[in-house]
């Protein structure tokens, strides 16, 4: 049974690191909490579900997605963030990104109704065992995707030229901006990128449980939120364990303890982590200069 439950949550964790992902690569760089994050996730996640609807593969239902939610999240910046950047008051933008939270989930309540909807079929389910382990193919789909997905963030943070601008704007912006980089482009490709690992996780989760509905993704964006705390808010490598973790720990807490404290498990270590480790696992911790 323990293997099988290790197996599950590490299926379910992989969802919270795509979503926690976005979480510390914004506030990574501009110190800014997207609480609209997880309503991102959710538009994904319906997304895939019109693209399936319209007759698209399962392939290419998540690239439409993840395309989709790249767009929306650019324009989420560049509408809610954008202008509050830089501002004396540090509680506009989060009270900017509280609205935008409630408008998305609203504006999709009303263009889709709040009733659960269900995808079709779209891919041959099948199980097989694995030793002690029963693993079905779409778990084999979302830890696979979700991997590459990680590997290839990693990649292009530490190989590419964008990802250099990322880790130069994240160090000072003000100097980033002064060496030439367009601070404004970078934190827009910071906001697609997050919202395009987002969408998949959104997509791939609503195929898996079967269901999606306006406001799933406020329960799944706090949870992100706090691996993302957990691993180390601002630190790639601390949001993908924490991710991890948390879901391992979250179906743990499920099998052998009780249902009922499912999701008080992913609050509870936040508050501990709070206390004990504020930067988290993986954070480092900053000392300011008086």
């Amino acid at each position: 049974m323990f293997w099988q439950q290790l197996l599950n949550g590490l299926t379910l964790g992989s969802s919270y690191a795509l979503i926690a992902l976005g979480y510390t690569m914004v506030y990574g760089i501009v110190q800014l909490i997207n609480f609209a994050h997880g309503e991102i996730y959710m538009f994904g996640a319906f997304a895939g579900l019109f693209l399936v609807n319209a007759g698209l593969p399962l392939g290419g239902a998540l690239l439409g997605a993840m395309v989709f939610c790249m767009l929306l999240g650019m324009a989420v910046e560049r509408l809610a963030y954008r202008p509050l950047r830089g501002k004396s008051s540090r509680l506009a933008p989060l009270i900017s990104a509280l609205g935008m939270s409630i408008f998305l989930s609203t504006l999709m309540a009303l263009l889709a109704g709040v009733n659960t909807r269900r995808y079709p079929q779209v891919i041959d389910l099948q199980s097989y065992q694995v030793g002690p382990v029963r693993i079905s193919s779409m778990q084999v789909i979302m830890l696979v995707v979700s991997a590459l997905m990680m590997i290839a963030l990693h990649l292009m943070v530490q190989r590419t030229k964008a990802g250099k601008a990322m880790r130069a704007c994240s160090q000072d912006l003000e100097a980033a901006s002064l060496m030439g980089i367009n601070v404004n482009r970078i934190i827009s490709f910071t906001f697609a990128v997050g919202s395009a690992l987002a969408a998949a996780g959104g997509v791939m989760v609503g195929i898996y449980y079967n269901a999606v509905w306006p406001y799933m993704g406020t329960l799944a964006g706090l949870k992100a939120f706090a691996a993302a705390v957990f691993g180390g808010i601002g630190s790639i490598p601390g949001a993908m364990l924490g991710g991890i973790i948390l879901g391992v720990l979250e179906i743990m807490g499920v099998a052998y303890i009780s249902s009922s404290f499912k999701d008080a498990i992913a609050f509870g270590i936040l508050i501990l982590v709070l206390i004990i480790r504020p930067q988290g696992i993986l954070g480092r911790k900053l000392s300011k200069k008086v």
